[in-house]
């Protein structure tokens, strides 16, 4: 009797070998790891066997693949056994006294075939965007060495936070060869991210990381071991009171250097920067902070910064093969030229949420690397005229914030100068002010106010509001104290300001302390520069631009705060390898819209200045940043609208009715044009506050302007 196919050929089996580890919420398991294998889903498997004993207090701290790249597989006992090798108590059976890390570093041992030093357990590779980076970069140093053996070559990479800036550099380090690499640091704050990369990563195994609060030499080394040394400027390259170089620093210089990197350097900016950011403060904090965010006696270094990147040689009498930059935001190397095309790598805002959104395409339902970063939301909001009307700028007639949130005095005693209008402010943006309460009523609509829109307030729940100086920061907690705003009660009120907030990193305490878990708590935190920089809160969803802000590098410095990913691992505690992202989209309030609309456009163009094409520049970064302007006119003039800014409209937002009286490039105002479609240039309007649009009616004007004089005379 003949059989079938399927009685003949079992299905086969599709089971594959998993090790896992659990550990168990008691005193008894305190440091313990129950360290074991199926080939089950490991889930359910540990559901069922620990049912058995009614044991719920438990949690998945790992689960992984049991499989060696040669194909093979290894046991739960081989990865026991190789923790005691490596000095971890095995306290019974199957329970060690170890780390989650401890496990991952001797699965990947075991995977490899090799022995690693310390914790060396990650061995994810390159994402494609870093891979491009060291490709283009070595590639660029091996072409100008092939010209000149003798030549110095210099790259700049101009790329955001959360690139992996540290990993990738030493990622470009090793396909050079470099056994002795230099990290030069602006922000000394930075450091452990440089040493956690290189003693984690599996490919770094065997490389010593060295600093001034190490205890050996770095003269000492082996020259055939690669080393890393870190140091701030001051300290390395720092000289005494008549120009020479400090004798404990002669080592770096005599040193011969495979690669020198310069980490989070502003070219020549970072004054500008620093006094913008910390101006709102008490003089002497404000230089106390300037100092902590860009190292103590940076001043007194060299006045002006940007011949470093000019003529490195002269500047640091150091001997090395290539120089790497990394910044964040180079705009003034990047608008003066200082770099050439072929010598920049940029990953920006704009490619890191395109890349997210291509990842979800490709592989949907599988994790995604760029998921947990927030897509961020500009939204702006015009105020009524009669508050428009206490503080206007004269030149482009924008509402001036600092002028409007102007207070004196501090503490208990802090007040606004135009406290009736601040409050009305305040009962603005939680919808609840009394003349546009009647119109809503009227029409049916209700303008999407941050803190009375059910879609923004989960994103409100903790927020940052930057005000202009540490009197209106105090003002602010006072007016937000005051028995009649009861609404605000719910939100505890941080006031990160003045001398008595702390300086650098201990103004951050009370914040995370009235955040908490960010789950059940509400907080709003007052600062005027303080925790703009260095920190990282991720449960900040929001901030409140409060303040005038003239360079779009303090602007997106602070704003990029509220960018930083907020996410739990494992959220079931049954599933290690699980994301759940809490924070998806980051919003960017802003009560000056043309100001705030001029900041993008700089932002984009100072970003990529030798593209062609200023509306596509703005159009890339509105795509990925898009934003809400809501506009709210007084009773009769103009009406009033709220829409996305998608990239397609970027000249239209600010567009003024016929016949309005606006600023034009020459620094005069003239009637409005007709409205009409957009040129090919984008341009539809003569707003000078939108960099990107109105150039071509502003000849077109002038033009005509020319042709009357002329058929006049």
């Amino acid at each position: 009797m003949s059989k079938t196919i399927e009685e003949i050929l079992a299905p086969k089996p599709e089971a594959r070998p998993r090790i896992y580890a659990y550990s168990i919420d008691d005193k008894a398991h305190t440091g313990l790891l129950k360290v074991g294998q199926t080939t089950r889903d490991v889930k359910q498997r540990l559901a069922e066997q620990l049912k058995t004993a009614a044991i719920k207090n438990y949690r998945v701290e790992l689960d992984e693949p049991a499989e060696r790249v040669d194909g093979g597989v290894f046991s739960d006992h081989d990865v026991r056994a190789a923790l005691v090798r490596k000095g971890f108590e095995n306290t019974e059976l199957e329970w060690m006294r170890c780390t989650v890390k401890d496990v991952k570093t001797v699965l990947t041992e075991l995977r490899k075939g090799q022995r690693f030093t310390g914790t060396h357990h990650e061995a994810f590779r390159m994402r494609r965007e870093q891979a491009e980076a060291v490709n283009v970069t070595h590639a660029y140093f091996l072409s100008r060495w092939a010209e000149d053996m003798r030549a110095v070559p210099r790259f700049l990479w101009n790329a955001k936070m959360r690139f992996g800036k540290t990993f990738t550099t030493y990622q470009l380090a090793k396909k050079l060869g470099a056994k002795r690499v230099l990290v030069v640091t602006f922000k000394p704050a930075v450091e452990d991210a440089w040493q956690t990369d290189l003693e984690s990563h599996v490919d770094f195994d065997g490389w010593q990381y060295l600093s001034r609060n190490s205890e050996s030499d770095p003269r000492n080394v082996p020259a055939k071991k690669p080393l890393v040394y870190f140091g701030s400027f001051q300290d390395l390259l720092g000289r005494d009171a008549v120009g020479n170089i400090k004798p404990k620093n002669e080592w770096v210089h005599k040193m011969k250097w495979d690669l020198v990197v310069f980490d989070e350097y502003h070219f020549g900016a970072w004054r500008e920067t620093a006094k913008e950011l910390f101006e709102g403060e008490e003089e002497a904090v404000a230089n106390k902070e300037e100092k902590l965010e860009y190292t103590a006696g940076l001043g007194e270094v060299n006045e002006d910064l940007t011949i470093l990147s000019q003529k490195e040689t002269e500047f640091l009498p150091i001997s090395t093969r290539a120089y790497l930059y990394l910044s964040g935001t180079p705009f003034r190397a990047l608008a003066t030229g200082e770099f050439i095309e072929e010598e920049i790598f940029n990953w920006t805002y704009t490619d890191e949420q395109r890349a997210k959104e291509k990842f979800a395409a490709k592989h949907p339902g599988t994790w995604n690397p760029y998921g947990a970063l927030p897509r961020m939301h500009l939204l702006t909001y015009q105020m009524p005229d009669e508050l428009l009307a206490i503080a206007s700028d004269g030149q482009f007639n924008e509402f001036d914030l600092n002028a409007f949130f102007e207070a004196s005095g501090t503490g208990a005693k802090a007040q606004f100068k135009h406290k009736n209008d601040v409050q009305k402010w305040l009962d603005i943006i939680r919808g609840g002010y009394t003349p546009k309460s009647v119109e809503y009523l009227k029409t049916g609509t209700r303008a999407p106010f941050p803190y009375l829109d059910v879609q923004m307030l989960p994103y409100l729940q903790h927020s940052f509001w930057f005000l202009p100086n540490v009197a209106a920061c105090h003002a602010m907690a006072n007016l937000l104290a005051e028995k009649h705003n009861t609404f605000w009660r719910e939100y505890d009120v941080v006031v990160a300001a003045g001398a008595s907030a702390g300086i650098g990193l201990d103004a951050l305490p009370p914040v995370r302390n009235a955040i908490g878990s960010g789950f059940e708590s509400k907080t709003i935190t007052l600062s005027c520069g303080k925790l703009t920089t260095g920190v990282t809160v991720p449960q900040w969803s929001s901030i409140l631009m409060l303040r005038n802000l003239k360079s779009p590098e303090t602007y997106f410095q602070a704003a990029f705060r509220v960018q930083s990913p907020w996410s739990i691992k494992n959220p079931n505690g049954d599933n290690p390898n699980e994301e759940e992202i809490l924070k998806p989209n980051c919003l960017v309030f802003d009560f000056a819209p043309t100001r705030a609309l001029r900041q993008l456009s700089e932002y984009a163009i100072g970003l990529s200045p030798s593209e062609p094409g200023e509306r596509g520049q703005g159009s890339r970064v509105f795509s990925t940043c898009p934003g809400l302007r809501r506009r709210e006119h007084g009773a009769g003039r103009r009406g009033r609208h709220s829409r996305y800014c998608d990239g397609r409209h970027i000249g239209h937002p600010a567009r003024p009715q016929v016949g309005e009286r606006v600023a034009c490039e020459c620094g005069q105002r003239h009637p409005a044009p007709r409205p009409r479609q957009p040129r090919g240039d984008g341009s539809c309007g003569a707003d000078r506050g939108l960099a990107f649009a109105g150039r071509q009616h502003h000849r077109d004007h002038h033009q005509q302007e020319r042709e009357g004089e002329g058929a006049q005379k």
